[in-house]
């Protein structure tokens, strides 16, 4: 278990000194995202911001500092002003990845000179990210030689058109992850009891102290029934070293580079996983880009920008 694809969502304010439209949103806490059936027109959402009810259809995008909705031109226009950029997932919904192709061409086509993270690879095998963004391998060896079904597992077709736009580019891409069989031996070991070799891995700065975050955390790991081998100390320090290691992974390959950073909401979401943590390394400026199902509660705060997606 972890932080990412969770449907409690509790509310934070946003950071006014990464956003300085932040102050003009905190009116609007609160959008809450329901399906439901259109007499006429299919499946759209409901969206409740305070007291005000306005049905939207997916492919909306809400600026949330402002709380209204924009177009894809005009949130491009705001992301490429940032360094960096952060997009969610849920891993499995197939519309999130191709919104997030979508973010990565339009990104591509202002700056050729652009770095793609992803969470779905750690970072032992940049050798091999490296060899496929220079095309020398193809499919079957890039899955054999990253072990994608014994790490990610995830069908791969989710992804694999942003991967073929990221080798026919020749765009860097780079690995954001921890080995993926580290956590589970924090979680039921503690951190203290890694091996030499497995702590080689771990991010040099781990920050435990996040009141909201822990505060989230502390809910998810409510909502399991953990064995008495996993304590809530064990399972929160597996969720901050998650999130400080891609932290530290952007921060390592930033340079004067754009980034675009691709992994799962619960990493995003406000801003207390992943992008504050980058900024403690970088300063750069960011942004965050929340994709929220239809059927998914989620409030203003969550993000600099909502994209309503497609269920599924």
């Amino acid at each position: 278990p972890n932080l990412k694809n969770q449907g409690v969502v509790m509310c934070r304010k946003t950071n006014a000194e990464i956003n300085p439209l932040a102050m003009l949103g905190r009116c609007c806490l609160g959008l809450i995202v329901f399906s439901m059936l259109g007499s006429c027109a299919g499946k759209s959402d409901k969206v409740v911001t305070e007291d005000t009810v306005k049905s939207v259809r997916p492919d909306t995008i809400i600026a949330t500092q402002i709380g209204k909705e924009v177009s894809f031109d005009e949130m491009m226009a705001d992301l490429n002003r940032h360094q960096i950029i952060f997009v969610g997932e849920q891993h499995t919904n197939a519309s999130h990845h191709s919104i997030q192709l979508k973010i990565i061409q339009a990104s591509f086509k202002s700056n050729h000179d652009l770095v793609v993270g992803m969470e779905m690879f750690d970072r032992s095998y940049q050798e091999v990210l490296d060899q496929w963004s220079a095309a020398v391998l193809d499919e079957h060896a890039f899955l054999r030689k990253t072990h994608w079904y014994a790490n990610w597992r995830y069908d791969f077709a989710l992804y694999r058109d942003i991967l073929l736009f990221i080798q026919q580019n020749r765009i860097k891409l780079v690995g954001l992850n921890i080995p993926f069989y580290i956590p589970g031996r924090i979680r039921v070991g503690g951190i203290e009891n890694l091996s030499v070799s497995d702590k080689r891995y771990l991010p040099k700065e781990i920050d435990t102290s996040i009141a909201e975050h822990q505060n989230y955390a502390k809910t998810v790991f409510d909502q399991h029934n953990f064995s008495s081998h996993t304590t809530f100390d064990d399972f929160y320090m597996v969720q901050c070293v998650w999130d400080e290691v891609m932290a530290e992974s952007i921060a390592a390959d930033l340079g004067n580079k754009k980034v675009i950073a691709l992994m799962g909401n619960g990493h995003i979401q406000y801003k207390y996983g992943v992008p504050d943590r980058t900024f403690r390394r970088t300063s750069a400026p960011f942004r965050t880009v929340y994709l929220a199902p239809a059927g998914a509660p989620v409030d203003l705060a969550i993000a600099d920008f909502i994209w309503i997606t497609t269920a599924k």
